[in-house]
């Protein structure tokens, strides 16, 4: 009997606190949506207008973008420059997808930013070969830059 009192008190509690947790997500839910709202009333950057599967597609290339950069800040600091270059021809560079994707965009100042951002990542591959540091930081500067630009200008 003691034993089931037990379980019944550990089933209890652990109702209990499932359920609270639950309310507190659903609350941090409820929250972020408004806050989302909020922000998107106030935000007066240019919209592009993507269809949901193309806005999802851009986004998963940006976050690719910041993977990609924090992968080539690693490597600099292992010594490794011609790893760090390759990702920044491969993922950062004006490689031909990502060109034809860039012109793509109707809007003309938004696919221009995605072109020099894609050639400054080019530029930084050619930089990181030379492995000198200082250099190499100036050109990750430069194509972050760029991101910089974009995001104060533009969402999606």
């Amino acid at each position: 009997m003691k034993k089931i009192v037990m379980l019944i008190s550990i089933l209890i509690f652990a109702g209990a606190t499932f359920n609270s947790f639950a309310e507190d997500e659903g609350s941090k839910t409820e929250h972020m949506m408004q806050h989302n709202k909020m922000q998107s009333i106030n935000d007066d950057r240019i919209s592009l207008n993507l269809s949901p599967a193309m806005k999802q597609h851009q986004l998963s290339n940006m976050r690719s973008h910041v993977e990609a950069v924090q992968a080539i800040v690693g490597l600099l600091a292992e010594g490794s420059h011609e790893k760090a270059s390759h990702i920044a021809y491969s993922r950062l560079g004006l490689t031909e997808e990502m060109k034809k994707m860039c012109n793509s965009f109707e809007n003309e100042a938004f696919k221009n930013l995605g072109l020099a951002f894609h050639k400054s990542g080019d530029i930084l591959g050619d930089t990181l070969k030379t492995k000198d540091i200082t250099k190499s930081l100036r050109a990750l500067n430069t194509t972050m830059g760029y991101c910089v630009q974009c995001h104060a200008a533009f969402r999606q």
